[in-house]
């Protein structure tokens, strides 16, 4: 028995919401696969699948064939026929030489159009004519019913049959037809060669003409736009065009150091700079130095109003005069000098920019005139290959005209049938009969395939859903029988709970697992489906696990019933929950009577070790049914006290199993899912409809949960024997 402290509800934040290192918070990477091609795998198992609607479309089609051909016995139709010759086949090199055309070998003649010329009213008109004499009653309809004409293969021969039941009325129709296909060879053909040949005269001035006129437009173009290469034309005005703007960079960069030496002239420390240079100005200053000693040396002798130092100054006063005329002068001479040869810069400058837009527009207006100068001699070509070629075909067909033709001949005259062709063999039909019925048959079952909404095999499900497969459980016939005896069995447990008193103490325990009742591939698929669940944990072994189905029906109570079995098998302490609190089935195939469990342990105070049962030949397996079914699961189910309840059972539990119900349309299984470390989706195979599916895995990618995996179930076709 389980210890009544080991079941105390954790109040740890970390029991409270069950987020794992190894489990992903980030949108689920399913999604439907692209492509829909259907490969030969694939045909094989539809056929394997519907190989029942396969034999049946085959049987019918196969009885319709017998049917038609019992009929046909009855009334049997004879065919007869005649070829004519309607090409030359002569090689004759002379010929070929005169043509000069290495195709002259192969067929010139349209024989689909002169097949419908042949069945035109026009030409049965005549032959309608003279067969209504003996025969009144056939008309051009009629005629034409029965009538077919073909061109054997590649070859130059046109086969004509007409069927009827009479095999007389075969030959006289095959007689007349053949008189008058040939008179018209005799009356058309030269006619239709000399026809071309007006045709073609005809046209000819026209095309001339035209040619005439495009090559006059495109002299006159050239001369007006000076183009003949419109390559060579570009690449020289974008040469002239850098070229000039090299020019003017140079320019404006000279402009520029003259506006500036200009700027600097006008300033003080220019005007000074400038004067250095001045030849006059510095003999100028150096007479005036010697003034200055003069006065100076003399003023030490001499008062101030000797006539010697008057002398001296007034000269002084001359030379200053004389410094600043001839400053004035030269710094006049060089603004001048600067300002004219700003002004040349700025003329020189403007051309050049002048001149620049002159080649921009030259250059953005070429495009425009190479592509007309390209459509007058695309134009003049067109017109040149259509003259060359009604010139060609003039002469072909007068060479044509002055050979010696051969005109239709009769290479197999008509006859008159004696054997109907609805007397066939029996097995003549049956072969292609049977090739084409079973063909349809695998048809229909391509069709009904696409339009069946459900996964047909584990690849195709792989194909389509893009989540890690965990496990295939194949179908077991034995399952079903032992469901339907456990039915019976719960039915009678049912009736005996509802005599027991309200004080029981404990319920009955699970009866032992006869394993060796099952296939072996059933229950190693269950094994590898543990093993593969157990190798998921990388940092931390899987306590807990939900599993769930997009559907109701797909079998997820029955595979954590015997997934629960088989955990145990290999030495875990294995709890068995049934959170589904709507449709309950643990208990039935538990054998074990509902009158309390898991909504029990929610809604009331019921101690946890008189809810959960042990299996005693199995001491390791432990199953908590559903109890009874409250008014509202959902609200039990996003109660505190389960999550208590859940944090407990993986404390005292090696694993820990719920059944939940469906994903679709129920958020049983979303509330339950975020508090175990993860939830295996059970798709049962010719069941789960794909859309349901989708839609279900759809809901989930909101929600923050760990989808350990996929897990198919009721593959009845597996290959993997050992």
């Amino acid at each position: 028995m389980i210890e009544n402290n080991s079941f105390q509800s954790s109040s740890s934040p970390q029991n409270k919401n069950f987020v794992h290192p190894y489990l992903p918070s980030q949108p689920l990477p399913w999604d439907e696969a692209q492509g829909n091609g259907t490969r030969l795998p694939e045909i094989l198992g539809v056929v394997r699948r519907r190989w029942l609607l396969i034999t049946g479309v085959t049987t019918t089609v196969m009885v319709t064939v017998l049917l038609g051909w019992m009929f046909s016995q009855r009334n049997p139709e004879y065919e007869g026929s005649f070829q004519l010759l309607v090409e030359s086949v002569n090689n004759d090199s002379k010929e070929v030489d005169i043509v000069n055309d290495p195709n002259s070998g192969k067929s010139n003649l349209d024989y689909q159009s002169q097949i419908q010329v042949l069945k035109s009213p026009e030409l049965m008109e005549n032959i309608l004519k003279n067969l209504q004499i003996l025969y009144p009653n056939i008309t051009y309809n009629s005629l034409l019913r029965n009538l077919s004409i073909t061109r054997l293969g590649e070859t130059k021969i046109i086969e004509v049959r007409y069927r009827s039941k009479d095999p007389d009325r075969i030959k006289v129709v095959l007689d007349r037809i053949s008189q008058d296909y040939l008179k018209y060879s005799l009356e058309k053909r030269q006619t239709r060669l000399r026809q071309g040949i007006r045709f073609v005269e005809k046209q000819l001035p026209f095309i001339q003409n035209r040619v005439d006129q495009i090559q006059k437009e495109l002299q006159i173009f050239r001369q007006k736009y000076k183009f003949n290469d419109p390559e060579n034309q570009i690449a020289q005005i974008t040469t002239a065009f850098g070229n000039l703007s090299q020019q003017r960079q140079i320019i404006n960069s000279q402009l520029v150091d003259n506006k500036e030496n200009l700027a600097l002239l006008q300033g003080q420390n220019g005007t000074l700079a400038a004067l250095n240079n001045a030849t006059v100005y510095q003999q100028l200053i150096a007479y005036q130095r010697q003034l200055d000693i003069q006065i100076a040396m003399e003023s030490t002798r001499l008062q101030e109003d000797n006539p010697s130092m008057q002398v001296l100054k007034e000269k002084r006063e001359t030379i200053l005069s004389l410094l600043n005329q001839e400053s004035q002068r030269y710094l006049g001479i060089k603004v001048a000098e600067l300002v004219t040869k700003i002004q040349i810069l700025e003329v020189q400058s403007q051309e050049l920019a002048k001149t620049e837009n002159q080649l921009e527009q030259q250059r953005k207006q070429l495009p425009i005139l190479a592509r007309q100068y390209s459509e007058i001699q695309r134009k003049l070509q067109v017109a040149n290959e259509s003259l060359n070629r009604f010139l060609s075909t003039r002469e072909n067909l007068q060479i044509q005209i002055s050979q010696t033709e051969l005109d239709w001949q009769i290479l197999q005259a008509p006859y008159k049938p004696d054997k109907p062709i609805s007397s066939a063999n029996l097995i003549n039909i049956l072969i292609p009969g049977l090739s084409a019925s079973i063909l349809l048959g695998i048809g229909v079952a391509l069709l009904k395939e696409r339009t069946d909404n459900t996964y047909h095999s584990v690849h195709i499900l792989k194909e389509n859903i893009r989540l890690p497969l965990l496990g295939s459980i194949p179908f077991e016939k034995r399952l079903q029988n032992r469901n339907l005896a456990s039915q019976k069995t719960q039915k009678s447990l049912a009736e005996t709970s509802n005599s027991l008193p309200d004080d029981v103490p404990s319920l009955p325990g699970l009866t032992e697992q006869d394993f060796s009742k099952y296939s072996g591939e059933f229950l190693e698929s269950l094994r590898i489906l543990h093993t593969n669940i157990q190798l998921l944990g990388n940092e931390r072994q899987i306590r807990s696990i939900i599993i769930s189905s997009a559907m109701p029906g797909d079998g997820k109570s029955t595979v954590a019933f015997h997934l629960a079995q088989i955990a145990t098998e290999m030495g875990k302490k294995v709890l068995l929950v049934d959170a589904d609190l709507r449709q309950p089935k643990i208990h039935t195939l538990s054998n074990l009577n509902n009158l309390w469990g898991l909504s029990n342990l929610i809604s009331t105070n019921l101690p946890v070790e008189e809810a959960i049962r042990q299996l005693p030949s199995m001491s390791q397996l432990s199953v908590l049914t559903a109890g009874p079914i409250p008014l509202d699961p959902t609200k039990l189910l996003s109660s505190d006290k389960i999550k208590g309840l859940i944090a407990d059972f993986q404390n005292n539990f090696d694993l820990v199993i719920y059944d939940a119900p469906p994903l679709m349309g129920l958020a049983d299984a979303s509330l339950l899912a975020p508090l175990t470390d993860g939830m295996l989706i059970l798709v049962r195979i010719e069941k789960t409809d794909t859309s349901v599916l989708k839609r279900a895995l759809d809901n989930l990618k909101i929600s923050r949960m760990n989808i350990l995996g996929m897990v198919s179930n009721g593959q009845k076709y597996n290959s993997s024997y050992y």
